[in-house]
Formats: structure tokens, sequence, C-alpha cells
């Protein structure tokens, strides 16, 4: 059971950046994510021969796309469901495994999910799969909800499942500082096949590097996690969530995280 585990663009800086990073140091995962910021990256201003450099790019390199939708995107709403459909028509110019959206609590799930059911044909027919991530306000039971009513049909059920978001889950009221627990009050039938890896230390959602928060000095959490998620069959993209100063803490990240994940596996 292996892992692919890559960084992200970022809102602060150009997506050249974070991109040529991933590759010059074989990272085997890279997430766009549709956040511009300042100086960051969204689909409007990559060109058509930009998108077919990183297809071919990452074809050549093994490195698995996903794109992340704008973190405001909501599926139920003509503007939020028009910026998700051009991150699913992006993710399929560049051969991305999977698009990615937020999950919205405030919303009844079977709303919710009928809003989801165009997106989610798209996605079948651009060859990818939709996650769906557990924000600082969703409560596991909103996504146990959620996925029960994906999992009614076969369809559905192939292209969707959560992406866990670490530190989201570590900033929930009810699992404050305990995102092990979190993982724990999600039901079997919830399919986890993207996780956003970040430590935060309960009070802000800061985007930490894996082992530079809590884990620096006790990685039991993310062990325990990682055995979670081990058990579950996981074997999609971990993205590290973060452009940290230097870089290069992502590489020791990397390769920590591999470790542990080859060591949980024993």
């Amino acid at each position: 059971m292996s892992i692919r585990i890559g960084n992200q663009t970022s809102c602060n800086v150009t997506a050249e950046l974070p991109f040529a990073f991933a590759v010059n140091n074989g990272f085997d995962a890279f997430e766009w994510f549709s956040d511009p910021g300042c100086v960051g990256w969204n689909e409007d201003n990559m060109s058509a021969d930009e998108r077919a450099r990183v297809r071919v790019i990452a074809s050549e390199r093994d490195i698995r796309f996903s794109v992340h939708a704008p973190w405001a995107a909501d599926p139920t709403t003509p503007e939020g469901f028009a910026d998700i459909k051009k991150s699913i028509l992006f993710a399929e110019e560049i051969g991305a495994a999977l698009v990615n959206l937020h999950l919205f609590p405030q919303h009844a799930a079977d709303y919710y999910v009928n809003a989801l059911m165009p997106l989610i044909e798209m996605v079948e027919r651009a060859g990818s799969l939709l996650s769906l991530e557990n924000t600082r306000q969703t409560a596991p039971e909103d996504v146990n909800e959620v996925f029960e009513l994906l999992g009614r049909s076969p369809q559905t059920a192939a292209r969707t499942g959560l992406c866990l978001d670490m530190g989201h889950a570590n900033l929930f009221e009810e699992t404050r500082n305990d995102y092990v627990a979190y993982v724990d009050r999600l039901a079997k039938h919830v399919p986890i096949i993207h996780w956003h890896a970040h430590e935060n230390w309960g009070d802000r959602d800061n985007h930490l590097p894996l082992f530079t928060g809590a884990a620096a000095q006790d990685d039991t959490a993310v062990r325990n996690l990682v055995k979670r998620l081990q058990g579950r069959g996981f074997s999609g993209s971990v993205v590290m969530e973060q452009w940290p100063q230097p870089p290069e803490t992502l590489i020791q990240t990397r390769q920590r995280l591999l470790i542990l994940w080859e060591e949980c596996c024993r």
C-alpha cells in the first residue's frame, strides 16, 4: 500500500515556484489550488500551451495532479457551480486525477448532494474523481450523512470520496487538538481518497508543516492517523498545504512521512 506526497500552489507566490520545486525534488503529487490572493494561481492565468506543457511534465515525471476549486465555491450557488465547473474542465485538460471542493454543512445534506450531481457527471466524463473536504465547521456526522446519500448510487459512490483535512479536523470544536478522534467518528462507509496534511495548535488555521507543531516533539497522533488511514485502505495523494520558508522544509516533511508510513505498514 503506497502513497504519493506532494505540495500545492500558494496564494503568496507565483505557481511556477511550487511546481518547479515539486518537479526538481521528485515529488509524485501536486495540487493546483485556485486561490489567486496577491500573486497566486487560478485557472484563468494558465494558457492552453502551458496546460499542455504541465500535462507532459506530469506524465514524464509520474506526478499525480489534483485541482482544488476555490475554497468559497459553493455548488448550490450559480457562481460556485461555475467556479467548480471551471476547475473540472482544467483538471481534464491537464490530466488531473481529482478535483477537490469544500463541504458546506450549513446546507441540508440532500440539498448539497443534489447540487453535486451534475458535477459528478462532469468529473466522470473528465476521467477524474471528486473529493469533498471537511471544513472547520464540518462535523464528522455531516460527512457521514453526505456520503450515506452519495453511496446510494454506485455511479456517484465510485466517483466521490472525502478529502480529510487534518488541520480542519483539529479545529472542529468537538475534536479540538484531536484530529484522530475526528477520524474515529467517521462512518465506515466514508471513503477517504485525499489527504490535506498540516498542523495547528487548535487556535487558528495556520497550516504548519507536519512535524513542526505538536508532532515535532511527539508524533504519536500522526502515527495513529496513519494507522487509521491504512486501516481504511487509503492510497490517495497527500498534499502538504503550505509554502514554508525555507521551502526545503517540505522535503524533510515528505521524507519523514514516507518513513512513518512504511513503519506503520509493518
